[in-house]
């Protein structure tokens, strides 16, 4: 089995801490994205040019949610996804209101960290705001289990659990959502969590990386 990712991702993460929590065999192949996700060898395994790519044997898959569905499908032990409706319901919510309306509104709170620009001061205001209605909704969702609607780490860890704890790094506090504090500490004390969780460096290399890509795409 190989993934096919980039540290700063949490596209990427997601799966990586699934594989790791999973206690699968694997290699990790970093892919730079000033260039690497252009070369034909990683076009034909996703024409889209985006990570993460999981390759297990012969078969190839591509977007996060769907390698995580194969992962749980193919090796279903330990489980990641509940069996009641009700809390498969929930582990599903977080997933897809972390992709469809968290991840966006991040775009505007950290892209002066990664080198994308300044944005203006409503925009700023917009994210924060769409952000901590996620916050609410995600408070109301965690129960007296130590995790959304299990007592072990599922899908709904991977995705939101590999986003939220960075909001502080993005200027976004989570003290005022105490279930979410303690969610997170939870996560963070995971061997999955440190050994996925990129550093500072990390950040500055992607940067560097990209904006010369980018000054070099401009130029040519």
């Amino acid at each position: 089995m190989k993934l096919y990712h980039t540290p700063i991702s949490t596209n990427s993460r997601r799966v990586w801490v699934a594989i790791l929590e999973k206690n699968l065999d694997f290699e990790l192949i970093e892919i730079h994205l000033d260039g690497d996700h252009l070369q034909s060898e990683f076009v034909a395994m996703n024409p889209f040019h985006r990570i993460p790519v999981l390759v297990d044997d012969d078969f190839t898959v591509v977007e996060s949610l769907a390698i995580l569905d194969y992962l749980e499908t193919k090796y279903p032990e330990p489980a990641m996804l509940p069996k009641d409706p009700q809390d498969l319901a929930v582990v599903k919510m977080v997933e897809l209101v972390t992709v469809n309306e968290l991840a966006p509104a991040l775009y505007p709170l950290s892209s002066e960290k990664m080198g994308w620009g300044t944005p203006q001061p409503q925009e700023i205001a917009k994210a924060k705001e769409k952000v901590n209605t996620v916050l609410a909704f995600f408070e109301g969702l965690l129960d007296d289990r130590p995790y959304f609607a299990s007592n072990t780490v599922t899908f709904a860890e991977c995705v939101a659990g590999t986003v939220v704890p960075l909001l502080p790094w993005v200027g976004v506090s989570i003290d005022g959502y105490p279930k979410i504090q303690a969610w997170c500490d939870r996560l963070m004390s995971r061997p999955s969590w440190q050994q996925t969780q990129f550093t500072e460096a990390d950040l500055g290399a992607f940067v560097s990386r990209r904006q010369k890509f980018l000054a070099q795409s401009e130029a040519s």
